[in-house]
C-alpha cells in the first residue's frame, strides 16, 4: 500500500515556499520604493527598525490577504484563478500601505512611484505564479480518488470534480451498499476516498475505517454535520459535551453586526452615489419604466419585506401571477438590465433595506415566500438559514454559483451561520469585490422554475 504522507509534506513545503518567495520579493518592492521615494517625506525618517517594522506591516497584510483571496495557493489552483486572485491580494496591500505613508507624512505622498512599484510586483509575480504553477502540476500527480457513494447525488458531484481535473482523478466508485469487505478492499488498493452522501450509520463504519488506515479522507456533509461544526466543547464532567443552541449569534454579536451595517451601508452608498444616479437615468431613459424593481422578499424568522432592486427587466416580466427565476439568455431582460445585473449594479437599493433593517450586508440570500415554501417541501431544514437577516452578500452568493442547487445553498448558509464571527463578515465583504469580477457566479439557471 502506498503512503501519501511523504508527498503531502512535499506539496505543502511547496506551497509555504511559493508563497514565502512571492511576500517577501513584494515586501522588498514596497519598501525599496518607500525609502527610495517616501522616507525623506516622512515627520521622521525611517532608518532599520522603522524598515524592520513596515516590512512586517506590510508582510502581515500580504499574507492576511493572500489567505482570504487565496493568491498564495500556487499550484493547488489553476493559475488563471491564482493570478487572478492575487491581483486583489497586491491591489489592497499596496493601497493599505499608501493610507499608512499618508499617515507617516501627513499629507497625500505622489503615488507613482508606488503604482510603478505595483507593475513591478504584478509582472514578476504573474511569471512566477505561471512558472511554479506548471512545475507544481508536472511534479505532484492529482490524487487518485476512491469515491464511495450513498446516493444518486454523485451525479451532480461527478462534473463538478471533472473542472477540477488537476486535484482530482476518480479511479474508482463503489456503492456504500456494497459488501463490506468489498469496500474495505476497495480502500486498502487506495489511499485518498471521498464519501458522498451516505446514510449515516455505514458512514461511520466507513470512516473509521479510513481514518484507522490513514487515508485522505473527504466527505460531503451532511446538514447535522454542518451544525455541529459550529458547536461550542462544554467541559462539566469527564464525558465531552457539545453545545448548539438555536440562537447561533451572541446579543454582542447582532449589536455589533447591526452597527456595522448601518455605517457601512452610508458609506457605500455615499461612494456610489455618482453609479446610482447615472443607472436610474438609464432604466428611466431606456423605456420610461419604473426605475426600482419592489419584490416580497423573506428575511429573518420569515418575516416578509419589500425588497428594493434596480429594475432589469421589462416592466411585464412575471405578467402571469408566477414567480420565475431569471434562466440564461432570459428574453424579458432589458438592454441595461443585462449591463447592471453582469454587473451586480441592480444590487444597489438594497443598501436601503440594511439601514431599514430588512436585511444585512451579509447573510443568506432573501428567498421569495413562493420558493421558500416550494424548498421547504423538499427540505424540512431550509427554514434553518432564516434564523439570522438575509444578506445582500454572504457565503452561498460567493463559494456558490446563482445556479447552485438549493441544497448546496443551504449548506453554505448553514456553514456561515454556524461559523459567524465579525472576522468572517470583514473576510465576505473584501470577497464580494473579488466576485463581482467573476462571471460564472452570476450564471442563470439552465431552465425556467416556476413556483
Amino acid at each position: 500500500m502506498k503512503k501519501t504522507g511523504n508527498s503531502d509534506a512535499l506539496r505543502r513545503l511547496f506551497m509555504l515556499v511559493t508563497a514565502a518567495v512571492l511576500c517577501v520579493f513584494e515586501t522588498a518592492v514596497v519598501i525599496y520604493i518607500m525609502n527610495r521615494y517616501y522616507n525623506f517625506g516622512f515627520r521622521t525618517m525611517l532608518y532599520f527598525r522603522g524598515h524592520v517594522l513596515m516590512s512586517g506591516i506590510y508582510l502581515v497584510m500580504l499574507v492576511f490577504l493572500g489567505r482570504v483571496f487565496g493568491g498564495l495557493l500556487v499550484g493547488v489552483r489553476k493559475n488563471g484563478e491564482v493570478i487572478f486572485s492575487h491581483f486583489f491580494t497586491t491591489l489592497f496591500a499596496d493601497i493599505a500601505f499608501y493610507v499608512l505613508l499618508m499617515l507617516l507624512s501627513l499629507k497625500f505622498p505622489d503615488p507613482r512611484a508606488l503604482l510603478g512599484g505595483f507593475c513591478i510586483q504584478l509582472a514578476a509575480a504573474f511569471a512566477f505564479i505561471s512558472l511554479m504553477g506548471r512545475w507544481y502540476r508536472r511534479a505532484f500527480r492529482p490524487y487518485d480518488v476512491l469515491m464511495i457513494y450513498g446516493s444518486e447525488a454523485v451525479r451532480d458531484l461527478m462534473p463538478k470534480l471533472k473542472t477540477r481535473r488537476d486535484q482530482f482523478n476518480v479511479v474508482d466508485m463503489i456503492s456504500a451498499d456494497d459488501a463490506p469487505v468489498a469496500i474495505r478492499d476497495a480502500i486498502d488498493r487506495n489511499n485518498t476516498v471521498m464519501l458522498v452522501d451516505i446514510p449515516a450509520e455505514p458512514r461511520n463504519k466507513i470512516f473509521k475505517y479510513c481514518y484507522e488506515n490513514s487515508k485522505r479522507i473527504y466527505v460531503t456533509p451532511k446538514i447535522s454535520d454542518i451544525i455541529l461544526n459550529g458547536s461550542a466543547p462544554v467541559h462539566l464532567f469527564d464525558t465531552p459535551l457539545l453545545l448548539t443552541e438555536g440562537n447561533p449569534l451572541e446579543y454582542e454579536e447582532r449589536v455589533i453586526k447591526r452597527a456595522w451595517d448601518i455605517v457601512f451601508s452610508l458609506v457605500l452608498m455615499i461612494i456610489t452615489s455618482p453609479v446610482l444616479i447615472i443607472t436610474a437615468l438609464a432604466i428611466k431613459l431606456s423605456d420610461g419604466g419604473p426605475v426600482f424593481y419592489r419584490q416580497i422578499r423573506c428575511t429573518k424568522n420569515a418575516d416578509e419585506f419589500e425588497i428594493l432592486k434596480f429594475r432589469s427587466m421589462v416592466v411585464d416580466a412575471e405578467k402571469t401571477g408566477k414567480a420565475v427565476m431569471a434562466t440564461e439568455n432570459d428574453p424579458r431582460i432589458t438592454r441595461v438590465g443585462r449591463v447592471i445585473r453582469k454587473l451586480r449594479i441592480d444590487e444597489l437599493p438594497q443598501l436601503i433595506n440594511v439601514l431599514k433593517g430588512d436585511m444585512s450586508f451579509v447573510g443568506p440570500r432573501p428567498e421569495r415566500p413562493e420558493f421558500i415554501r416550494k424548498y421547504s417541501e423538499e427540505m424540512p431544514e431550509f427554514s434553518y438559514r432564516m434564523k439570522i437577516r438575509a444578506g445582500i452578500t454572504g457565503y452561498a452568493q460567493l463559494y456558490g454559483k446563482y445556479n447552485t442547487t438549493p441544497y448546496d445553498k443551504l449548506k453554505l448558509d448553514l456553514y456561515y451561520i454556524e461559523q459567524f464571527s465579525i472576522g468572517l463578515d470583514i473576510k465576505l465583504m473584501i470577497l464580494t469585490i473579488k466576485i463581482l469580477f467573476t462571471e460564472e457566479s452570476t450564471e442563470g439557471t439552465s431552465e425556467r422554475i416556476e413556483a
